[in-house]
């Protein structure tokens, strides 16, 4: 039923076990994986020429490591088990989309992503990524948490 799965990560140690869920999945259903991370860019803009602030490059670098580490946790997870896997690292200010373009672009047919599951307060001002996947896709959404 499904042959193409699109597995976000963070990095978190939640997105790890979303990754263990989402290999036994594709390997149920002899599916793929496609994995992605979404680097969001450099969030500070100077105020004043007096200001002090991090380092762009440095962000930027530090990000596409992480980042690559994330995608490759779940390759090394998938051939572990023998699933075929595609990785993908994506760099976007709305990491939502990204994740529905990747869906669409690489033909999945459902998307396993992991929720923080925050409320209240948090969930207002961190916002949920899953719950715009949700709004914005017309794929199945599995969510996990």
């Amino acid at each position: 039923m499904f042959k193409s799965i699109l597995l976000p990560t963070d990095g978190s140690e939640l997105s790890d076990k979303a990754t263990a869920i989402a290999v036994e999945f594709a390997r149920v259903h002899g599916a793929r994986i496609v994995g992605i991370t979404v680097i969001q860019p450099f969030p500070f803009a100077p105020m004043t020429d007096g200001a002090v602030i991090p380092d762009a490059e440095v962000f930027e670098t530090q990000s596409s490591v992480a980042a690559r580490k994330n995608v490759d946790r779940i390759a090394a997870a998938a051939a572990a088990a023998g699933i075929p896997f595609e990785g993908i690292v994506a760099n976007s200010h709305n990491p939502y989309q990204e994740i529905v373009a990747a869906a669409e672009k690489h033909n999945c047919d459902i998307i396993l992503m992991a929720s923080h599951g925050r409320k209240g307060l948090n969930k207002l001002f961190l916002g949920s990524e899953t719950q715009k996947v949700l709004a914005h896709t017309q794929l199945p959404v599995l969510v996990l948490r």
